[in-house]
């Protein structure tokens, strides 16, 4: 088979164009929300000892070798546990942890920074193309975002996220944020750009629960942030093919989404000297 011809077949499952029984087998099953939600059960239960202190509040004090990188300047991220994403009934669970240190940050800079979604758009694209938020009560906020998802194919999705940031003490935060809907957009940007029904489309990313712990300390701040997210499963055959786009996608997604925190960040440290 060419080149061209795996390029074609690849986009049947995920490209602009898809044919109705592809569509259709990229549908969210009740049994597949059932299996992620028993999942971030998990995750949430492991988060909140890490909140309680029974285990350390960050996942990079954990290892010396993984703080030491962050503090050389490094993104440092992971899979959370074993080497490939979890699989579930139709679907493919992925959690990645990563973290970065700011020096001479401080807590309430990162923290304007990561609440600012209005502006969003301004400095995580180009994966956000747009952002707004819908609503905000205290440190509750409802958010809407534009995402754009591009390796090899491009797939754009609408979403809305629920999120809650919560303080500790003076020098450590966390929050919790979850998708509420994601629905993937046909033609995007064209007269003939449509929503499509939420749970449908190719199954790019279905949902995403992100949960993110701040502490001010060592002359800076560390942000951490852990992203699980779902997505349907690779096709039989097509494993070799899809498999390194939709294994790697979550993690170059975080890692780039903690970079560009660090850069804005900064950025409001040196506009503050």
């Amino acid at each position: 088979m060419t080149l061209l011809l795996l390029l074609a077949a690849a986009s049947a499952w995920i490209g602009p164009a898809v044919p109705p029984d592809a569509a259709s087998e990229a549908e969210l099953r009740p049994a597949t929300v059932a299996a992620f939600q028993g999942y971030v059960q998990q995750v949430e239960a492991g988060i909140d000892q890490r909140v309680s202190g029974r285990k350390n509040f960050l996942w990079l004090d954990d290892s010396p070798a993984r703080r030491a990188g962050a503090r050389r300047g490094e993104v440092v991220t992971d899979r959370v546990a074993g080497t490939r994403p979890v699989e579930v009934p139709d679907g493919l669970v992925h959690d990645f942890v990563g973290a970065v240190f700011i020096p001479g940050a401080t807590i309430a800079q990162a923290l304007s920074f990561v609440q600012d979604y209005d502006h969003h758009k301004d400095f995580y694209g180009p994966e956000v193309v747009d952002s707004r938020i819908v609503s905000r009560d205290g440190e509750h906020f409802v958010i809407d975002m534009r995402l754009r998802k591009h390796k090899v194919i491009t797939v754009v999705l609408n979403t809305r996220h629920d999120a809650l940031f919560f303080r500790l003490d003076q020098s450590r935060w966390h929050s919790r944020s979850r998708t509420t809907k994601v629905t993937e957009i046909e033609n995007p940007g064209t007269r003939e750009e449509r929503e499509l029904p939420a749970g449908g489309g190719h199954g790019f990313m279905w949902n995403l629960n992100s949960y993110w712990r701040f502490v001010e300390r060592d002359a800076g701040v560390y942000v951490e942030c852990q992203a699980v997210s779902l997505s349907r499963g690779i096709p039989w055959g097509f494993g070799w093919l899809i498999g390194p786009i939709v294994n790697e996608l979550p993690r170059e997604s975080l890692a780039g989404t903690l970079a560009a925190t660090r850069t804005g960040v900064a950025r409001l440290v040196d506009a503050r000297r």
